[in-house]
């Protein structure tokens, strides 16, 4: 079982270049607990950048960077399958 409804989907988020960002993100209630990853301008995350923190639902961004800018989903999932976030915009000045 995978729920519709985003229990928080993330907000847009401004920040300053070098500054952390936080986007945050609780899934979908689920059967089993859906696990949570992200995803920015459509292409998943890989968690291979040190600067990427994944932890139970948010990302963590440490030292932001201009590049860091640009639309992103939270996307929950389990065995019933996987559900999209509404997206949020992360602004770097």
């Amino acid at each position: 079982v995978l729920r519709e409804d985003f229990r928080q989907p993330p907000g847009d988020v401004v920040v300053v270049a070098g500054e952390p960002a936080v986007l945050e993100c609780v899934p979908p209630r689920g059967h089993p607990e859906p696990s949570v990853s992200w995803k920015k301008n459509g292409a998943r995350l890989s968690d291979k950048d040190e600067r990427l923190t994944i932890r139970g639902g948010k990302l963590m961004v440490a030292s932001t960077r201009k590049s860091d800018a640009g639309v992103y989903v939270c996307v929950a999932t389990n065995v019933a399958g996987e559900r999209d976030s509404e997206p949020a915009e992360l602004v770097v000045f």
